[in-house]
């Protein structure tokens, strides 16, 4: 089995709020990716002592842990109990109603020899290669669906859309909305490969448009997960003073890879 994991801070002066891990059962059958993209918030309050980074910590520790030892369990309850378990450890300390605690975007693949399930909420990445070279991009479009003047500013995205119908969801205090996320089981047979993407390394795609899915797995696959992003801050550089490609965006996002061959 082939594994790589790359995850670089946008800024070096600033903590990485990204999450990323591979873990094996002892019994060496099967196993477990997770991946974790934390929401930046403003500068002003956000209701907890913690940062980010904190909880992407707790929740991704908690997800993995869950996803190895509850196989028997499905991975939108899984996530819910993850939540739960991460909101128990400071809700007597935070204010976890605040529409802007801590919170991730999340992406789960748990394998056996029978099956591959999978789980995506928010708008990290997760590539599914089959046998036949063909890649399929497993993806939560609801935030990219929204329209421009619903993200004008970060207030009002908490306010109107965060978390709420017609917007668009993250993992943050409230275990229901792992039902939001989108799922699926496929045949062990039918995935030969897999990647995971957060948004700071999916620009290779939706911002610099370098290619497609597949050819953003292909990339990964021969040139390997560390050159995927080395490619991405290359290009970020170079739309530093134009701002052609990442508009308003921050330059340089925190971005993390996960590949596993199976």
């Amino acid at each position: 089995m082939r594994m790589e994991l790359v995850s670089e801070p946008g800024d070096p002066a600033r903590p990485n709020e990204d999450f990323a891990g591979v873990a094996l059962p002892a019994s060496g059958l099967g196993g477990v990716l997770v991946l974790l993209d934390g929401v930046t918030p403003p500068r002003d309050a956000t209701g907890c002592l913690h940062p980010v980074p904190w909880f992407t910590s707790r929740l991704g520790g908690a997800l993995t842990e869950l996803a190895l030892s509850c196989r028997d369990v499905t991975l939108p309850d899984i996530l819910s109990r993850a939540i739960l378990r991460t909101a128990e450890a400071h809700h007597t300390t935070c204010d976890l109603s605040h529409p802007r605690t801590p919170q991730a975007t999340v992406v789960v693949a748990r394998w056996s020899p029978e099956s591959v399930e999978y789980l995506v909420l928010s708008d990290s990445a997760l590539l599914i290669e089959s046998p036949d070279g063909t890649v399929t991009a497993q993806l939560d479009d609801r935030l990219s669906r929204l329209p421009r003047s619903a993200l004008a500013t970060d207030a009002l995205v908490d306010s109107t859309v965060r978390n709420k119908e017609g917007g668009f969801f993250t993992a943050a205090a409230d275990p229901s909305v792992a039902e939001r996320a989108v799922t699926g089981v496929l045949r062990r047979s039918e995935v030969r490969a897999l990647a995971a993407l957060t948004d700071g390394a999916t620009r290779w795609v939706e911002r610099f448009r370098e290619g497609d899915w597949g050819d953003c797995f292909t990339f990964v696959r021969k040139e390997g997960a560390g050159d995927l992003v080395e490619r991405v801050r290359e290009l970020e550089r170079g739309d530093a003073e134009s701002r052609e490609f990442l508009g308003r965006g921050k330059t340089h996002d925190d971005a993390s890879v996960v590949y596993v061959e199976l």
